[in-house]
């Protein structure tokens, strides 16, 4: 069965990277449930000392199964939403998809994305997770992801992904072109230089190219002119 985040993708979109918080952040979130667990121990351990026919064992030990069920239900609340997560660096964007029953999905496009910030700590270092910040052109961070797994390389994946992605867009690479057999020496088509090679492209490449271009100008990624003037250039390679 597909996962909830892959039902997200788009057509032609597919992931490159797939991470969620590491297994510390259950842990940590959970403290007050550990907590109330460890206390639940104590009173048990209380109730034991106290006579069998005295009332407050009976109280006591009504209260430590409560507090014992209260913390088990937390605990497996937070591993599952943890189990839960899913986050997913793509050809196309940064997903982030969170929750057990009811799904929280948010996205980040590449080409929208100028930098990530990441940080982490000495313990963070030696097992793998940082908090990262994923900052848009005007140095606004638009998602934060914490206790992320393999931050390092979650970075890496997804700024290497949106490079991919503006070379993709902007350089429009068309077929290999074909060898041209060499003059006879002394022609005139020998000693005259020759034109620069004009890529052609399909008409499929083309559409695709120009919806690539749209979608950018849509979101304010470049201005009108710039996609006239690509445009353009699209046009006169059919």
């Amino acid at each position: 069965m597909a996962r909830y985040a892959d039902r997200l993708l788009a057509d032609g979109e597919r992931p490159i990277l797939r991470t969620r918080q590491h297994a510390i952040a259950p842990i940590v979130e959970a403290r007050y449930a550990w907590a109330i667990l460890v206390a639940s121990g104590v009173l048990v351990w209380l109730n034991l000392q106290i006579a069998a026919d005295n009332p407050l064992r009976t109280v006591l030990g009504y209260l430590a199964l409560i507090l014992v069920v209260s913390s088990i239900a937390w605990l497996a609340f937070v591993f599952g939403n943890w189990y839960a997560q899913d986050y997913l660096v793509t050809n196309r964007r940064v997903l982030k998809v969170d929750g057990i029953l009811r799904k929280r999905s948010a996205d980040s496009s590449l080409e929208k994305i100028n930098d990530a910030v990441l940080e982490q700590s000495v313990l963070g270092r030696m097992l793998g997770y940082g908090d990262l910040e994923i900052m848009t052109a005007a140095e606004t961070p638009v998602d934060h992801y914490s206790y992320l797994s393999g931050a390092q390389q979650f970075k890496r994946t997804m700024l290497d992904a949106k490079h991919s992605l503006e070379q993709e867009i902007y350089d429009f690479p068309g077929p290999p072109l074909r060898a041209v057999a060499p003059a006879p020496a002394g022609s005139a088509a020998q000693s005259a230089p020759a034109p620069a090679p004009v890529t052609t492209m399909t008409s499929d490449e083309i559409t695709r190219a120009l919806g690539n271009l749209a979608d950018l100008r849509d979101r304010g990624a470049i201005s009108p002119e710039e996609y006239e003037a690509k445009k353009s250039d699209l046009l006169a390679r059919l």
